[in-house]
């Protein structure tokens, strides 16, 4: 099981595969998108399936668990288009230009297409929900994969620790990849990122 699929699982209860928890999880959606994460409450999800609280929280320990359930897909389909956007890189380079490029472009995509994920998904960030943190952990392992092949080619300098310019530059891409920061710097896409892509590759270059 990945980080991101355990974290979906995280406070839920009962059976994995149940059609009253996928009732629960797209009552859940509905509401977030016309009243926001934030404003719904279980009681509200529990009127609108026809269902008692009780009921709820025997499939669910809490309205986050809910919220993680939603915001693990949507992280976990973004980490998906990466990986296969990074596998047809031909260079460390080139791979490590994707992974900022695909994950930019496709936080964008939520924020002008599907505000209601992403929120969810900021909520997620903002709290340090398991969602968000593995989403950051499962980047970080795709950064240390492109540095070791990059530096098995020649491309990158071997020097600095894997691990901290692997922080490092989550770090600095946090304006671009991190939900409550992208909608303060939209304006800076996608030129601030293809930017930031540049001043990292030329301080790992040999």
């Amino acid at each position: 099981m990945s980080d991101l699929q355990a974290s979906s699982a995280a406070g839920q209860r009962g059976p994995a595969d149940h059609s009253i928890r996928d009732q629960i999880i797209a009552a859940a959606d509905e509401h977030f998108s016309h009243y926001g994460y934030g404003k719904t409450t279980v009681a509200d999800l529990a009127k609108a399936i026809g269902f008692s609280k009780a009921y709820i929280y025997k499939f669910f320990e809490s309205k986050q668990a809910i919220g993680e359930a939603i915001c693990s897909r949507c992280l976990g389909s973004i980490i998906e288009s990466v990986e296969a956007s990074v596998a047809d890189g031909k260079t460390a380079t080139d791979r490590l230009r994707r992974l900022f490029k695909t994950i930019t472009s496709l936080s964008c995509e939520l924020f002008f297409n599907d505000r209601k994920l992403y929120d969810i998904a900021a909520y997620s960030c903002a709290e340090h929900w398991p969602s968000s943190e593995a989403y950051v952990e499962k980047v970080g392992a795709m950064l240390a994969e492109i540095i070791q092949e990059g530096r098995a080619s020649g491309e990158f300098e071997r020097k600095t620790p894997i691990d901290e310019a692997v922080r490092a530059i989550v770090l600095v891409f946090q304006p671009f990849m991190n939900p409550v920061m992208l909608q303060y710097n939209l304006d800076a896409v996608p030129e601030g990122a293809n930017e930031v892509a540049s001043l990292v590759l030329r301080s790992l270059a040999p």
